[in-house]
C-alpha cells in the first residue's frame, strides 16, 4: 500500500511539471520579425548584398526588373526557425520571347555562405509559352550555435538571390515582374543545442531589418526542457517500481 501511494504522488508530480510546462512555452513563443506594425510590402529589389532590399518574414516584396538581372532581398532568421522562400516570375508575353529560359533562388547566410535546400523547387524552366514560374527552397533549421568549420544556418540575416541563370540570348533585358516572401516554422527543441551566438550574423548595412522588438531574444527555453524533465521522473518513477517488485514484502522468512 505505502509503495502504491508512493508511485501514485510521484505520477501526480509528473502531471503537475507538465501541465505548468505548458504556459511557459506559450510565454517565450519562438520570435516573429513581422510582428512590427510596418505592414508595407517593398516594391524593389537590390542588385548586391550590400543594397539588399530588407523584407520582414511573412512579408512579401515586389520588383520589377529586366531578364537577366540579379535581384536581392534579406530577411532575418532566429534559432529555432525553419525558414521557407518563395518567389514567383511572372514571364513577358510568349510572343516577345525566343525560347525557355532557367530560374534559380539561392540563399546566403550573414557570412554569404551559400545555404542548401532541404527541399523544394530552387530551379525550374519555363516553357517559352509558359506565364510564370514559381520557385520554392526549403532551408534547414536554424540552430543557436555550430562549429566553426560547420555550415549550419545560425541566427541572422538571410539573403534571397533571384536570377535567370540560362535564357536566349535575344530574351535578355525583357521585363519582368517578381514577388518573393520568407516564412518559418518551429523547427522544436529536437534542433535545440547548448549554448548561443554571442550576436546575430547581422551585417552593418541591413541591421535594420533585425532590430524589430528584440527578435533576437528566443531565450532559453524549449520543450527540450519539458521532455527531458518528464524522461527523467518517468525513469524514477520505473527505478521506485522495480524496487518494489523486487523487494518482497520485506518480512524475514522463518524456518
Amino acid at each position: 500500500m505505502r509503495t502504491t501511494r508512493i508511485l501514485t504522488g510521484a505520477a501526480l508530480a509528473a502531471l503537475a511539471l507538465f501541465t505548468a510546462a505548458g504556459p511557459a512555452a506559450a510565454d517565450t513563443p519562438s520570435p516573429s520579425p513581422s510582428a512590427s506594425g510596418d505592414t508595407s510590402s517593398p516594391t524593389q529589389a537590390g542588385t548586391s548584398f550590400r543594397t539588399a532590399t530588407a523584407l520582414k518574414q511573412d512579408q512579401s516584396g515586389t520588383a520589377d526588373a529586366s531578364t537577366g538581372d540579379y535581384l536581392y532581398w534579406v530577411f532575418p532568421a532566429d534559432a529555432g526557425q525553419r525558414p521557407t522562400v518563395k518567389a514567383t516570375v511572372k514571364l513577358p508575353e510568349s510572343a516577345a520571347r525566343h525560347g525557355a529560359s532557367t530560374w534559380q533562388i539561392d540563399v546566403y547566410d550573414g557570412l554569404r555562405r551559400r545555404q542548401a535546400c532541404m527541399y523544394g523547387s530552387q530551379t525550374r524552366t519555363a516553357a517559352a509559352e509558359a506565364a510564370a514560374v514559381e520557385l520554392k527552397c526549403v532551408l534547414r533549421p536554424v540552430r543557436a550555435l555550430a562549429e566553426p568549420w560547420a555550415n549550419d544556418p545560425l541566427p541572422g540575416s538571410y539573403y534571397i538571390r533571384l536570377t535567370a541563370v540560362s535564357m536566349p540570348e535575344q530574351d535578355q533585358g525583357l521585363p519582368v515582374h517578381t514577388e518573393v516572401e520568407a516564412t518559418s516554422i518551429d523547427a522544436g527543441g529536437a534542433h535545440a543545442v547548448d549554448g548561443s551566438l554571442a550576436t546575430p550574423l547581422v551585417p552593418g548595412t541591413t541591421a535594420a531589418a533585425e532590430t524589430d522588438d528584440d527578435s533576437w531574444t528566443s531565450g532559453w527555453w524549449t520543450d527540450r526542457w519539458l521532455w527531458t524533465a518528464v524522461g527523467g521522473i518517468l525513469a524514477a518513477l520505473a527505478g521506485i517500481g522495480g524496487y518494489a517488485l523486487t523487494r518482497g514484502n520485506g518480512r524475514p522468512v522463518r524456518n
